[in-house]
């Protein structure tokens, strides 16, 4: 119960700051009755009410994961900053299939099997986001590109 609460209440607070700035948006006399200030503002209203209810009416204590499932949760998001970090100098293909293959290790731990996920993942998403999608993404580096 207190955990609700207390993110209910972080929830209130930041959809009521949301709602404060959504006010200082200027519209121009050309815009449509959903707008860029209504939005925002129905927005921010739905999460403020969702918020009050965590309040009230919160849940009763969940259990909390052990502690190899937080250090499992700690690697993914490291795995997944430095992914986003590697992009770029490294490529798709290269940091997409090394992402790909640790994050399945920790699905089931096999190692012949995360590393194939991670290949057939990073190219087959390379395949569907460059061919399919049209995005101009950059498969490997750019220093072997030549």
């Amino acid at each position: 119960m207190k955990s609700d609460r207390i993110f209910g209440l972080v929830g209130l607070l930041i959809a009521l700051a949301y709602m404060a700035s959504a006010t200082q948006v200027q519209t121009s006399f050309l815009s449509d009755p959903v707008g860029p200030k209504t939005f925002p503002l129905m927005i921010g209203a739905v999460a403020a009410i969702s918020c009050l209810v965590m309040l009230f009416r919160p849940d009763p204590d969940p259990d909390w994961p052990d502690a190899p499932t937080w250090g499992a949760l700690a690697l993914a998001v490291v795995v997944l900053v430095g992914y986003a970090y590697a992009l770029k100098p490294l490529g798709f293909l290269l940091p997409t299939a090394i992402a790909a293959g640790i994050l399945s290790y920790q699905i089931p731990p096999n190692r012949k099997a995360a590393a194939i996920a991670g290949v057939c993942l990073s190219i087959g998403l390379f395949v569907l986001f460059r061919f399919a999608l049209g995005l101009s993404l950059v498969g490997l580096p750019r220093f072997l590109q030549g």
